[in-house]
């Protein structure tokens, strides 16, 4: 018997209390909203394991078209639990990894909007600039630029 081959990976979920704020910021970074849409009804609930549901969804996309990013808002069931300010060191999903071309401007202008810098900008060898930092709603993201022959 064949042994079944992964394809891809479609995207990251992430819950949300303010779509519209988690857009503004992911897109701030320069993910680009692809869809936006209502989820509801009893196979929804089946896939999540949750019963009865009502989720408004928005898919943000990378530029070059590979990775996403799927925010969801609950509108039913409630949200119970909250891992927003949980450590890096925490079990669990940690951040999200973007690759970005200046990671000193886009800090600087995420700074400016309400983010928050976790340690601080550091150089790994002469591959990485790397940093953690915390956007809307406390998400943790790390952000990493690519140093080459810089």
């Amino acid at each position: 018997m064949a042994k079944n081959k992964l394809l891809r990976m479609d995207n990251i979920g992430i819950v949300v209390e303010s779509l519209d704020d988690a857009i503004s910021f992911f897109s701030e970074i320069g993910l680009r909203l692809e869809g936006r849409a209502k989820i509801e009804g009893e196979w929804a609930g089946r896939v999540t394991g949750l019963g009865s549901q009502h989720v408004e969804i928005a898919m943000m996309v990378t530029p070059d078209g590979h990775s996403r990013l799927e925010l969801s808002r609950f509108l039913t069931p409630p949200v119970i639990s909250d891992h927003r300010t949980a450590p890096v060191n925490a079990l669990g999903y940690l951040r999200a990894m973007f690759t970005v071309e200046d990671i000193d401007e886009l800090v600087a202008r995420l700074i400016k909007r309400g983010a928050q810098l976790v340690g601080e900008v550091v150089r790994y060898e002469n591959s990485y600039k790397l940093c953690y930092i915390r956007g809307t709603e406390g998400l943790l993201i790390g952000l990493a630029e690519e140093l080459g022959n810089k």
